[in-house]
Formats: C-alpha cells, sequence, structure tokens
C-alpha cells in the first residue's frame, strides 16, 4: 500500500491537471508551491511546504510557453535541493528543444544538451521523460533517465478495449515510423502481415484500417492526413490517427477536421482541453496512471522497466 510518506510531488503552470490526476491515483495531496512572473517577465517561485529529507518529484512538460516551463521546472528544482530535499526527480512528459538534439549546420546549437545541462545543473537527482525524440539525449545527462517510457501500452491497451483486432491494420506515413512503431504495436496486437503489408504501401488490401502518423506536431500530422485521405479511396471504413505530443500547432486543428479521419487520439502529456473544444475529432489518452506507477515504483526502489511494456491497474 503506498502511504506517500517522505514524498512530495509538485508541479508548475504548464500541466497542473497532470500533476492532480497523478496525486489523485497515488492518494496523496499535491504538494503547495506559489509560481508567479513579475511585470518584468521573471518566474518566482516559493516552496511552501517542507521538502528537507523528502523524496520529491517535480512536474512540467515543454509546452505551451516553452521557455517560462522550462526555468519554472530550474528554479523548482533549485529551489528544493537548498531546502534540503533528499532526491529530486524532474517529470517532464515532453522533454523541450528535443528535436534540436545534433549540430546539423554550421555554428548550430544543440539545444537539447544545454537543457539538460540546465535542469541537472539546477540540482536535479534523476529524469523521467516519455517517447524522448532521440535516444540520443539520454548521453546528455550525468544524472539517471527514464526515457523508455513509451506511451505506447497505453496506445495498445486503448486499441483492444476499442477495437475488433480481426478488422484493424496498422499504417505508419513513413517507412521510419513503420519500423519504430508500426511494426512493434502490430506485433503486440498480434497484426504483424497486415502491418507489413500496409507499410509497403499495399493498402488496397485493407477493408478497415487505423491510420497511425505518431508524430508530435502539427506539421508532420498535416504530413499523414493525405495517406488518410488513400486509405479512404482504398475502400477503409473508418480510420483513426494515434500521436503521443499532439501539439498541433498552426493550421493542424482545422486539418484533423476537414481530413478522412475519424478521430485522432492524443496522449494527456500535455493540456488538450483547448484543441478539444476546438476539434470535436480530438480523443485523450491518459497516461497519469501510467506516471503516477513510475512515482511509486521509483520512491520504493522498484524497478520500471515493466512500465515499458503494461499500464498499471
Amino acid at each position: 500500500m503506498f502511504t506517500g510518506n517522505g514524498i512530495k510531488i509538485f508541479t508548475g503552470t504548464s500541466h497542473p491537471e497532470l500533476a492532480e490526476i497523478i496525486t489523485r491515483r497515488l492518494g496523496i495531496p499535491l504538494s503547495k508551491a506559489e509560481v508567479t512572473k513579475s511585470s518584468i517577465g521573471e518566474t518566482s517561485v516559493r516552496i511552501l511546504d517542507s521538502v528537507r529529507e523528502d523524496d520529491v518529484y517535480i512536474i512540467n512538460t515543454g509546452c505551451g510557453q516553452v521557455n517560462t516551463a522550462l526555468m519554472e521546472l530550474c528554479i523548482m528544482v533549485h529551489a528544493c535541493k537548498i531546502a534540503s530535499a533528499k532526491r529530486i526527480t524532474a517529470i517532464v512528459p515532453l522533454y523541450p528543444y528535443a528535436r534540436q538534439d545534433k549540430k546539423d549546420k554550421s555554428r548550430a546549437p544543440i539545444t537539447a544538451k544545454l537543457v539538460a545541462n540546465m535542469i541537472q545543473k539546477s540540482g536535479c537527482d534523476h529524469v523521467i521523460t516519455m517517447d524522448l525524440h532521440a535516444s540520443q539525449i539520454q548521453g546528455f545527462f550525468d544524472v539517471p533517465v527514464d526515457k523508455y517510457l513509451y506511451a505506447e501500452p497505453s496506445t495498445i491497451q486503448y486499441i483492444r478495449t476499442n477495437f475488433d483486432l480481426s478488422q484493424i491494420v496498422i499504417v505508419s506515413p513513413d517507412a521510419g515510423g513503420a519500423k519504430r512503431y508500426g511494426t512493434s504495436i502490430s506485433d503486440r496486437l498480434g497484426e504483424r502481415k497486415k502491418a507489413n503489408e500496409v507499410s509497403r504501401m499495399v493498402l488496397v488490401a485493407a477493408s478497415r484500417a487505423r491510420c497511425h502518423p505518431r508524430r508530435r506536431h502539427g506539421g508532420h500530422v498535416r504530413h499523414a492526413l493525405p495517406r488518410a485521405q488513400h486509405l479512404s479511396e482504398a475502400g477503409a471504413s473508418r480510420i483513426f490517427g494515434l500521436v503521443t505530443h499532439g501539439i498541433l500547432s498552426g493550421k493542424a486543428l482545422k486539418n484533423i477536421q476537414e481530413s478522412a479521419l475519424e478521430k485522432l487520439i492524443v496522449t494527456n502529456t500535455l493540456p488538450q482541453q483547448e484543441n478539444m473544444a476546438k476539434c470535436d475529432k480530438i480523443e485523450v489518452i491518459d497516461i497519469g496512471l501510467v506516471l503516477a506507477e513510475v512515482i511509486r515504483r521509483s520512491h520504493y526502489g522498484e524497478s520500471v522497466s515493466k512500465l515499458f511494456d503494461e499500464v498499471p491497474y
């Protein structure tokens, strides 16, 4: 039984709803912190609960005003560090600047590395993130990083719960996605043969299909939407999109609303209420239960690897 003794969970302003889901699941109150911004734009943090010798978890995701979210996280970590917290874990479901992970042109920065330096220099002992864009980002840290935490088990549970597995086909909008995600999900659903056919773009074999544009940004979803139209023209009766971090920037919501997709299923690694209000095709998978179990296991020193493949109940 989880007692919550010796643990404190704080949240910044980027996604307090997720923090509430996590603490409700664990059966403990959300610890109190005052996060404000001055008239000149400086972030100010005041930790209102004692954290001395506690195991502290700080939840803030890289969305909305990303720079503000990042500074809030670093300042909260630092505040807890100098308040004598025993261990501090940053839970960052969507890692900020993850796509700037390499030097791809002359004089270009590796900003994902800079972010890693900022987080760990602020006093962080452990980082938990989800569906990290590039595995190499883990090597930017000198502290443990649980980056193999995927939304895939929650996605598979959603598919099993809502669809007849004999009537679905997994599709990826590109060869890379087919290799990384489509094949993996298909294998675990027992649909490998159909997935391979679709990854070779043999779409006419699908009578009912699931489109799987597993990407983050509105631009990437936009590129996947024409595939949904191709599936519809090939005879697919229902088409769904699955993404992990549904940032859905720019004209993404408009494009989704006008597309052949019946639904776009996204995780709540970032807030989706506003997107759902603007587009009735958006549906959310809750990953709060997974993150709550990660916190419980981490606090008690248990293995987290089981959650790479299973969704806690």
